[in-house]
C-alpha cells in the first residue's frame, strides 16, 4: 500500500538507488563489477532494484514461474534468477542476458493490481501498490514479473516509475542517449574498436567483394564499376555496382540521369543455367534520350544477354509500405490487444480477424512473385529486371527470396547475411525511416525487412531440411532489428552509414589501383560510440543461444560448367521461345506482354532502334508462366505424374523451391507472433489463476485430438470403443475449395523416405497449387473472407504449414496435361508437433 504523503512519494519515486549511483560514478572498472549478482556492462548504472521478484516464463523457456531480482539501469531492464552462476569478470561482455529486455524495445509498461489493470506513463500517478508488472516489447514479446508479497513496497513502486521514465526518450530523436547508455564508456568503445569482423560472410563494402560474388556465381561477363565511388551519380546506391563489361563508365554516367534516384539496372545474380537477375528504378519519362544513351541503356538492360530481357513490374501486385506498415500493426493489435482500452478480439472471431490483417496476404504475393521470377531465371539465356518506382523496398524482397529458392549458398547462416548485407543493406534500403527509430517519421515507417523475415520463414516450414539457418536464427534477427544499436540497420544508404563510421573505403585511380580513401565531408563526431554490426552474434547471445542458430544440411555440390551459356540440352522447351533478338516483354500479374511505352524510347520515331531491334510481332505468340511450368514438368516428368513415377535422375540442388501458396500451406509464424499473446490476452480478459486462458485450452484439446488420431492411424489405439468420424473427402484441388477458413493444429513434419503411408501429393497445372492436403487430424474449416481472386485462404494458429518438404529423392512440380492424378484413401499419419 501507499504510505506517507503524495509529495514524500514524489520525492522518493525520484531518488534512485544512492549505493549504485555512488558506485557506479566511483571510477571503479565497470568491466568487472558485480553488483548483486548482475553483471553491469561498462559504464552502465543501476537505477533501482526489486528483490523476491518472480518472471513468468514463455513457452520456449519452459513455462512457469522463477524467482530472482529485477533490476532497471539506464539501458535494459535485466531480472538474474536466484540459481543462475556467479558471472565470469573475464568474459566478454553481452548486451542483453537471456531475461533482460533493452528500454529501447519496450513500447509500453502495464500494473496489475487487485481487480484492475492500469498503463503506466511517465506522468502517472499510482493510487495502489502492483502486484504485475508487464512490459510489452515492440518486437511482440510481453515480459511479465509478479512482486512477491515480502517485496517491500517502496522498490515495487520505484522501479514501476523509474522503468516508466527511462524507456520513453525525453523527445524525439534521443536515440543516441540509448546508444551512449550502452556503448558510450571507454571500455567498451576499445572492446569494439577490438573485435574482428566475421570472415565466413561477404560484406560487400569493397570492390574485392563485389568481385568474389562474381567468381562465386560464374557471372563472366560483367565487371564491378567505381563510377559511383563518391556518391556523386547516386546517393543510394553503394559504391561498387556491377555492370556489363562493354559498358565503360563514361557511357555509363550518361545512364543513371534516365532513371528514378539514379538507380540504374545492375546485376544482382547469376542462375546456374545462364540467367542474369537484375534490379533497376523505374524510368524517368521526361528525360530526353539521345541516340548514344538509348544504345547505352540497352547495353545495360540486356547486359550479357543479346537475345531477351523480361522487365517484371513489381509496383502493380506487391503491397505498398503503407499497405505493409497497415498490415503489422493490424497484426500487433490482434496478438496483443488493446490494454488501454481492456478490449480485445474475441476468441470466435480472432480467426477472421487474422485474415481481414491481410498479413498473410501479402506474404503470399511476395512469395508467388518470387517464384515467377525464379521460373523465369531457370529457363536460361535471358534476363530478367526487376522494377519498382524506387527500388529500395519490394525490389528487396523479390530480389532476395528468388536467391534464397535458387542458391543453396543463402540457405546457409553465413550466405544468408551476406545477402542481406548485399541486397539490403549496401543496395539502400531505409532501414532507419523504415523501422522510425526516433518515433518522428510514422509517415515513412513500414516493416519490409520484417515481411521478408516471414516469407523466409514460410520457405523454411516448408522445406526445413534445405536450410542451415533455423526459426532461432530468423527471430534472433527480428528481434535485432527493434534494437537500436547496430550500424546495419541505423542508415538508409551506404552514404550515410559511412559518413557516419567514418570508414575509409576505397577509391580507384589508374595510376594507384584501388587505395584507400577519406572522406572530407564526414560529419561524424568522435564522441559518438562505435556501432557494431548486427552479425555479431556473440555480442548479443550467449553460446547456448547461438548453437541453435544454425541445423546439419548436405553438402552444397559445386556449380556445373555452363555449355554454350545454358545447362539446357532442350533450351526450347524451358524457356521463351519464337522471340526475337533483342525483345524486352513485360511480367505483369503473371501476363508477359509488350506494350508500346514499356521503354519510354521505344515509343519514338527513331529510327537507328527499329533496325537494331525489333519488338514481337504480336503480344498473343507470348507464352505466359503457366506454359514455362507445363514445359518444367514435362521435361521432368516425360512420361506423366503418376503415383509411382518420381523425376528423372538426382536431385538438383539448384531447382528452385516453389512454395505452396494455399491457404492450409501458409502458416502463421507462432514462434515471433504469439509469444506473448497468452500473456496479453490474460490482462485484456483476466481470469482465475487456477483455470488457463482460453487459446491456451483450446491448443491442449488440439494436441489432445492429434494424439488420438495418431494412436488410431497407427493402430495403437489406447481406448477402443471411441470411434473417430470418417473425414469428408476433399477436391483433390484446392484451388478449387471455395470455402475459406482456418485449420487450428500444428502442421505434421515430413514424411520419411521408408514410410509406406506416404501418398504423393495432388498436381495442378498452376504453379500455386497445393502438393498435399492437410492431415486427417484437421479440424473442419471455419467459414471466413474470400478474396477477390476466389481462392481459399487457410491459416494455421499453433503450428506450421502441414505441407513440409517431400523426401529428398522426390520433387513436385505442377502436372502436365492428362497426367494421372493419385487416389487419397484413408487418414494419413500426423506426427505431434515438437514445438506445440
Amino acid at each position: 500500500m501507499l504510505t506517507g504523503s503524495k509529495t514524500t512519494f514524489k520525492v522518493r519515486q525520484m531518488l534512485p538507488d544512492i549505493k549504485e549511483r555512488m558506485l557506479s560514478q566511483s571510477g571503479v572498472s565497470a568491466r568487472s563489477r558485480d553488483v548483486l549478482g548482475l553483471r553491469c556492462l561498462p559504464g552502465e548504472c543501476v537505477l533501482q532494484r526489486a528483490v523476491m521478484v518472480r518472471k513468468k516464463l514463455s513457452a520456449r523457456e519452459g513455462r512457469g514461474w522463477v524467482s530472482g531480482t529485477l533490476f532497471c539501469t539506464h539501458f535494459r531492464v535485466a531480472f538474474v534468477p536466484q540459481d543462475s552462476p556467479k558471472p565470469d569478470d573475464n568474459a566478454d561482455p553481452v548486451l542483453l542476458g537471456d531475461h533482460d529486455v533493452a528500454l529501447a524495445s519496450i513500447e509500453k509498461v502495464v500494473v496489475v493490481g487487485p481487480n484492475r489493470t492500469k498503463l503506466v506513463t511517465p506522468n502517472s500517478s499510482l493510487k495502489f501498490t502492483p502486484e504485475e508488472l508487464v512490459l510489452y516489447c515492440r518486437d511482440l514479446r510481453v515480459v511479465c514479473f509478479l512482486f512477491d508479497r515480502l517485496t517491500p513496497d517502496a522498490q515495487v513502486l520505484e522501479i514501476t516509475y523509474t522503468i516508466a521514465k527511462t524507456y520513453q526518450p525525453p523527445k524525439p530523436g534521443s536515440v543516441l542517449s540509448f546508444q551512449n547508455a550502452a556503448l558510450g564508456s571507454v571500455e567498451m568503445k576499445q572492446f569494439l574498436s577490438n573485435r574482428r569482423r566475421n570472415t565466413d560472410m561477404n560484406w560487400f563494402e569493397s570492390a574485392s567483394d563485389w568481385e568474389h560474388e562474381l567468381e562465386r556465381s560464374g557471372a563472366s561477363g560483367w565487371r564491378v564499376s567505381s563510377v559511383n565511388d563518391r556518391f556523386e551519380m547516386s546517393t543510394s546506391l553503394p559504391r561498387s555496382i556491377v555492370v556489363p563489361q562493354k559498358v565503360l563508365d563514361t557511357e555509363l554516367k550518361k545512364s543513371f540521369a534516365h532513371f528514378n534516384e539514379g538507380r540504374i539496372p545492375r546485376w544482382c545474380w547469376r542462375h546456374p543455367r545462364g540467367s542474369d537477375l537484375l534490379r533497376m528504378a523505374s524510368f524517368q519519362n521526361n528525360i530526353y534520350h539521345e541516340k548514344d544513351d538509348i544504345r547505352n541503356l540497352e547495353m545495360i538492360l540486356f547486359g550479357c544477354q543479346s537475345s531477351l530481357c523480361v522487365v517484371v513490374e513489381l509496383d502493380e501486385e506487391l503491397p505498398s509500405p503503407a499497405d505493409i506498415q497497415l498490415a503489422h500493426s493490424r497484426l500487433r493489435a490482434l496478438c496483443l490487444g488493446d490494454i488501454s482500452t481492456s478490449v480485445s478480439v474475441p476468441d470466435d472471431k480472432w480467426l477472421s480477424t487474422l485474415e481481414s490483417t491481410h498479413w498473410l496476404d501479402y506474404t503470399r504475393s511476395c512469395l508467388r512473385k518470387a517464384s515467377e521470377v525464379a521460373c523465369l531465371l531457370r529457363g536460361g539465356h535471358l534476363t530478367v529486371a526487376l522494377q519498382e518506382a524506387d527500388d529500395r523496398d519490394m525490389g528487396c524482397v523479390v530480389c532476395s527470396l528468388v536467391q534464397v529458392m535458387c542458391d543453396p549458398h543463402c540457405r546457409t547462416q553465413s550466405g544468408f547475411q551476406s545477402l542481406v548485407q548485399k541486397e539490403w543493406v549496401m543496395s539502400g534500403h531505409r532501414f532507419y525511416s523504415r523501422i522510425n527509430y526516433h518515433r518522428d517519421n510514422d509517415k515513412e515507417e513500414a516493416p519490409v525487412f520484417l515481411l521478408f523475415l516471414d516469407c523466409v520463414w514460410q520457405l523454411l516450414s516448408q522445406y526445413p531440411s534445405r536450410f542451415q539457418l533455423t526459426g532461432d536464427f530468423l527471430l534472433a534477427l527480428h528481434d535485432s532489428i527493434h534494437l537500436p544499436l547496430f550500424s546495419s540497420f541505423l542508415a538508409n544508404c551506404q552514404r550515410e552509414r559511412c559518413k557516419r563510421s567514418q570508414n575509409p573505403g576505397q577509391s580507384y585511380t589508374p595510376v594507384n589501383g584501388w587505395r584507400d580513401m577519406l572522406h572530407p565531408d564526414s560529419s561524424s563526431d568522435p564522441s559518438d560510440p562505435p556501432l557494431p554490426s548486427v552479425w555479431d552474434w556473440s555480442l548479443q547471445y550467449s553460446k547456448h543461444r547461438r548453437d541453435r542458430f544454425t541445423q546439419p544440411m548436405p553438402p552444397i555440390p559445386p556449380l556445373q560448367p555452363l555449355l554454350n551459356g545454358n545447362l539446357n540440352t532442350n533450351p526450347d522447351s524451358h524457356r521463351l521461345t519464337d522471340t526475337i533478338p533483342g525483345s524486352v516483354f513485360l511480367l505483369s500479374r503473371g501476363i508477359f506482354s509488350c506494350p508500346a511505352n514499356l521503354l519510354p524510347w521505344r515509343s519514338g520515331s527513331s529510327g537507328v532502334y527499329k533496325k537494331s531491334h525489333r519488338r514481337a510481332a504480336s503480344s498473343e505468340n507470348v507464352p505466359g508462366l503457366e506454359r514455362l511450368l507445363k514445359a518444367w514438368a514435362q521435361a521432368e516428368f516425360p512420361q506423366g505424374l503418376t503415383s509411382s513415377s518420381g523425376p528423372q535422375g538426382p536431385l538438383d540442388p539448384y531447382e528452385p523451391l516453389l512454395p505452396l501458396l494455399m491457404g492450409p500451406c501458409m502458416g502463421l509464424w507462432r514462434e515471433c507472433y504469439l509469444r506473448g499473446a497468452l500473456h496479453a490476452q490474460a490482462f485484456s480478459h483476466p481470469v482465475s489463476a487456477n483455470h488457463p486462458h482460453p487459446v491456451e485450452r483450446l491448443a491442449r484439446e488440439v494436441q489432445q485430438l492429434k494424439d488420438k488420431l495418431e494412436q488410431v492411424s497407427t493402430g495403437t489405439d489406447l481406448n477402443p470403443p471411441t470411434k473417430m468420424a470418417e473425414p469428408r473427402r476433399t477436391d483433390t484441388n484446392l484451388n478449387q475449395n471455395t470455402n475459406n477458413g482456418t485449420f487450428l493444429f500444428p502442421a505434421s513434419r515430413p514424411q520419411s523416405a521408408g514410410n509406406p503411408r506416404a501418398a504423393p501429393p495432388p498436381t495442378s497445372t498452376n504453379h500455386q497449387t497445393s502438393q498435399g492436403f492437410p492431415p486427417a487430424s484437421a479440424a473442419p474449416s471455419r467459414p471466413g473472407h474470400r478474396d477477390n481472386g476466389g481462392s481459399n485462404k487457410h491459416t494455421f494458429l499453433f503450428g506450421h504449414s502441414s505441407v513440409a518438404e517431400a523426401r529428398p529423392d522426390q520433387r513436385y512440380y505442377p502436372a502436365p496435361q492428362n497426367a494421372k492424378l493419385p487416389k487419397s484413401n484413408g487418414i494419413q499419419s500426423a506426427p505431434p508437433h515438437d514445438r506445440l
